[in-house]
Protein backbone atom coordinates (compact mmCIF):
# COMPACT_ATOMS: atom_id res chain seq x y z
CA UNK A 1 0.00 0.00 0.00
CA UNK A 2 1.21 3.50 -0.82
CA UNK A 3 -0.23 4.84 2.46
CA UNK A 4 -0.27 3.31 5.92
CA UNK A 5 -2.61 5.79 7.56
CA UNK A 6 -5.87 7.34 6.31
CA UNK A 7 -7.14 10.36 8.26
CA UNK A 8 -10.78 11.25 7.68
CA UNK A 9 -12.65 14.43 8.38
CA UNK A 10 -16.05 13.68 9.92
CA UNK A 11 -18.80 16.16 8.98
CA UNK A 12 -19.37 16.21 5.23
CA UNK A 13 -16.90 13.39 4.62
CA UNK A 14 -18.24 10.43 6.60
CA UNK A 15 -21.50 11.87 7.89
CA UNK A 16 -24.14 13.89 6.05
CA UNK A 17 -24.58 16.37 8.90
CA UNK A 18 -24.83 19.71 7.12
CA UNK A 19 -28.58 20.19 7.68
CA UNK A 20 -28.27 19.21 11.36
CA UNK A 21 -25.41 21.64 11.96
CA UNK A 22 -27.21 24.51 10.23
CA UNK A 23 -30.38 23.82 12.21
CA UNK A 24 -28.51 23.75 15.54
CA UNK A 25 -26.58 26.96 14.83
CA UNK A 26 -29.79 28.73 13.82
CA UNK A 27 -31.50 27.57 17.01
CA UNK A 28 -28.54 28.59 19.19
CA UNK A 29 -28.32 32.15 17.84
CA UNK A 30 -32.10 32.47 18.03
CA UNK A 31 -31.97 31.51 21.72
CA UNK A 32 -29.50 34.35 22.30
CA UNK A 33 -31.38 36.92 20.19
CA UNK A 34 -28.44 37.27 17.82
CA UNK A 35 -28.83 38.20 14.15
CA UNK A 36 -29.31 35.04 12.14
CA UNK A 37 -26.44 34.27 9.74
CA UNK A 38 -27.38 33.02 6.29
CA UNK A 39 -27.36 29.29 5.71
CA UNK A 40 -24.49 29.81 3.26
CA UNK A 41 -22.48 31.56 5.97
CA UNK A 42 -23.12 28.71 8.42
CA UNK A 43 -22.31 26.14 5.77
CA UNK A 44 -18.99 27.88 5.15
CA UNK A 45 -17.79 27.49 8.76
CA UNK A 46 -18.48 23.74 8.95
CA UNK A 47 -15.14 22.13 9.69
CA UNK A 48 -13.71 24.93 11.80
CA UNK A 49 -13.35 24.80 15.56
CA UNK A 50 -16.05 26.53 17.58
CA UNK A 51 -14.09 29.69 18.44
CA UNK A 52 -13.00 30.20 14.83
CA UNK A 53 -16.52 29.51 13.58
CA UNK A 54 -18.13 32.04 15.94
CA UNK A 55 -15.49 34.68 15.19
CA UNK A 56 -16.21 34.21 11.49
CA UNK A 57 -19.99 34.47 11.90
CA UNK A 58 -19.86 37.30 14.44
CA UNK A 59 -16.60 39.25 13.97
CA UNK A 60 -15.94 41.57 16.85
CA UNK A 61 -18.46 39.78 19.06
CA UNK A 62 -18.36 40.22 22.82
CA UNK A 63 -15.93 38.23 24.95
CA UNK A 64 -17.23 34.78 25.74
CA UNK A 65 -19.82 34.82 22.97
CA UNK A 66 -18.50 31.56 21.55
CA UNK A 67 -19.06 29.87 24.92
CA UNK A 68 -22.65 31.10 25.06
CA UNK A 69 -23.33 29.89 21.53
CA UNK A 70 -21.60 26.59 22.27
CA UNK A 71 -23.81 25.98 25.29
CA UNK A 72 -27.00 26.57 23.31
CA UNK A 73 -25.68 24.64 20.30
CA UNK A 74 -25.05 21.57 22.45
CA UNK A 75 -28.57 21.71 23.87
CA UNK A 76 -29.98 21.42 20.37
CA UNK A 77 -27.31 19.04 19.04
CA UNK A 78 -27.88 16.39 21.69
CA UNK A 79 -31.65 16.32 21.49
CA UNK A 80 -33.89 14.95 18.76
CA UNK A 81 -34.24 17.37 15.89
CA UNK A 82 -35.85 17.67 12.50
CA UNK A 83 -32.66 16.99 10.55
CA UNK A 84 -30.94 13.92 12.05
CA UNK A 85 -27.49 13.14 10.68
CA UNK A 86 -26.76 9.92 8.82
CA UNK A 87 -23.60 8.36 7.47
CA UNK A 88 -23.20 8.78 3.74
CA UNK A 89 -24.39 5.71 1.90
CA UNK A 90 -21.62 3.11 1.78
CA UNK A 91 -19.51 4.65 4.56
CA UNK A 92 -19.57 1.64 6.87
CA UNK A 93 -18.74 -0.77 4.05
CA UNK A 94 -15.87 1.42 2.83
CA UNK A 95 -14.32 1.68 6.29
CA UNK A 96 -14.62 -2.06 6.82
CA UNK A 97 -12.93 -2.69 3.48
CA UNK A 98 -10.08 -0.32 4.29
CA UNK A 99 -9.55 -1.98 7.67
CA UNK A 100 -9.44 -5.40 6.00
CA UNK A 101 -6.80 -4.08 3.60
CA UNK A 102 -4.63 -3.15 6.57
CA UNK A 103 -4.91 0.62 6.76
CA UNK A 104 -4.76 2.48 10.05
CA UNK A 105 -7.77 4.79 10.25
CA UNK A 106 -8.03 8.08 12.13
CA UNK A 107 -10.34 11.09 12.39
CA UNK A 108 -9.35 14.77 12.51
CA UNK A 109 -12.43 16.92 12.98
CA UNK A 110 -13.62 20.38 13.86
CA UNK A 111 -16.18 18.77 16.19
CA UNK A 112 -15.69 18.88 19.93
CA UNK A 113 -14.79 15.67 21.76
CA UNK A 114 -18.25 15.22 23.24
CA UNK A 115 -19.87 15.64 19.85
CA UNK A 116 -17.53 13.23 18.10
CA UNK A 117 -17.87 10.58 20.79
CA UNK A 118 -21.65 10.88 20.53
CA UNK A 119 -21.47 10.48 16.74
CA UNK A 120 -19.10 7.51 16.95
CA UNK A 121 -21.30 5.76 19.47
CA UNK A 122 -24.57 6.45 17.66
CA UNK A 123 -23.19 5.17 14.33
CA UNK A 124 -21.45 2.11 15.77
CA UNK A 125 -18.06 3.30 14.49
CA UNK A 126 -16.39 3.78 17.87
CA UNK A 127 -14.12 0.75 17.37
CA UNK A 128 -13.26 1.46 13.73
CA UNK A 129 -10.73 4.26 14.23
CA UNK A 130 -7.35 3.75 15.84
CA UNK A 131 -7.26 7.36 17.11
CA UNK A 132 -9.16 10.62 16.80
CA UNK A 133 -8.47 14.31 17.34
CA UNK A 134 -10.94 17.13 17.87
CA UNK A 135 -10.74 20.90 17.59
CA UNK A 136 -11.30 21.44 21.32
CA UNK A 137 -8.23 19.34 22.12
CA UNK A 138 -5.74 21.30 20.03
CA UNK A 139 -5.66 23.98 17.33
CA UNK A 140 -8.48 24.27 14.81
CA UNK A 141 -8.06 23.51 11.13
CA UNK A 142 -6.25 24.58 9.03
CA UNK A 143 -3.49 24.51 11.67
CA UNK A 144 -1.66 21.18 11.24
CA UNK A 145 -1.44 20.24 14.92
CA UNK A 146 -4.23 17.64 14.82
CA UNK A 147 -2.42 15.82 12.04
CA UNK A 148 0.96 16.31 13.67
CA UNK A 149 -0.31 14.66 16.86
CA UNK A 150 -1.80 11.72 14.95
CA UNK A 151 1.46 11.22 13.04
CA UNK A 152 3.52 11.43 16.22
CA UNK A 153 1.35 8.90 18.02
CA UNK A 154 1.43 6.41 15.14
CA UNK A 155 5.07 6.99 14.20
CA UNK A 156 4.08 7.37 10.56
CA UNK A 157 5.76 9.86 8.22
CA UNK A 158 3.54 12.51 6.56
CA UNK A 159 4.17 11.08 3.08
CA UNK A 160 2.87 7.69 4.26
CA UNK A 161 -0.44 9.18 5.38
CA UNK A 162 -3.41 10.63 3.48
CA UNK A 163 -5.90 13.27 4.62
CA UNK A 164 -9.43 12.83 3.23
CA UNK A 165 -11.90 15.70 3.53
CA UNK A 166 -14.65 17.78 1.98
CA UNK A 167 -13.51 21.32 2.85
CA UNK A 168 -10.62 23.53 1.98
CA UNK A 169 -9.81 23.63 5.72
CA UNK A 170 -9.09 19.87 5.57
CA UNK A 171 -6.88 20.17 2.52
CA UNK A 172 -5.05 23.27 3.77
CA UNK A 173 -4.37 21.47 7.06
CA UNK A 174 -2.83 18.62 5.08
CA UNK A 175 -0.66 21.05 3.11
CA UNK A 176 0.49 22.64 6.36
CA UNK A 177 1.40 19.19 7.74
CA UNK A 178 3.25 18.14 4.59
CA UNK A 179 0.70 15.38 4.01
CA UNK A 180 -0.94 14.43 0.70
CA UNK A 181 -4.71 14.83 0.52
CA UNK A 182 -7.76 13.49 -1.27
CA UNK A 183 -10.78 15.76 -1.67
CA UNK A 184 -14.40 14.63 -1.71
CA UNK A 185 -16.95 16.67 -3.64
CA UNK A 186 -20.17 15.37 -2.06
CA UNK A 187 -19.75 17.44 1.13
CA UNK A 188 -19.66 21.15 1.92
CA UNK A 189 -17.16 22.94 -0.33
CA UNK A 190 -17.18 23.12 -4.09
CA UNK A 191 -14.69 21.37 -6.34
CA UNK A 192 -13.17 24.74 -7.23
CA UNK A 193 -12.41 25.52 -3.60
CA UNK A 194 -10.89 22.09 -3.03
CA UNK A 195 -8.66 22.31 -6.11
CA UNK A 196 -7.06 25.53 -4.81
CA UNK A 197 -5.14 23.36 -2.30
CA UNK A 198 -3.92 20.87 -4.90
CA UNK A 199 -5.25 17.54 -3.61
CA UNK A 200 -3.98 14.46 -5.41
CA UNK A 201 -7.51 13.95 -6.72
CA UNK A 202 -11.16 14.47 -5.83
CA UNK A 203 -13.84 11.78 -5.73
CA UNK A 204 -17.60 12.23 -6.06
CA UNK A 205 -18.69 9.36 -3.77
CA UNK A 206 -17.19 7.79 -0.69
CA UNK A 207 -17.48 4.39 -2.36
CA UNK A 208 -14.85 5.53 -4.89
CA UNK A 209 -12.11 5.85 -2.25
CA UNK A 210 -10.95 2.18 -2.13
CA UNK A 211 -10.82 2.02 -5.92
CA UNK A 212 -8.82 5.23 -6.07
CA UNK A 213 -6.36 3.96 -3.45
CA UNK A 214 -5.90 0.69 -5.33
CA UNK A 215 -5.39 2.45 -8.64
CA UNK A 216 -2.28 4.24 -7.43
Amino acid sequence: MKYELLVFDWDGTLMDSEAHIIECVEAAVRDLNLPAPSQDAIRDIIGLGLLEAVNTLFPGGREGLHLEIAARYRVHFFKNNGSPSQLFEGTREVLDELLQQGYLLAVATGKGRKGLDYALESTGLADVFHLTRCADETFSKPHPEMLNQILAQTGIEPRQALMIGDTEYDLEMAVNAGMPALGVTYGTHSLERLLKHKPLACVDRITEIPRWLNSG
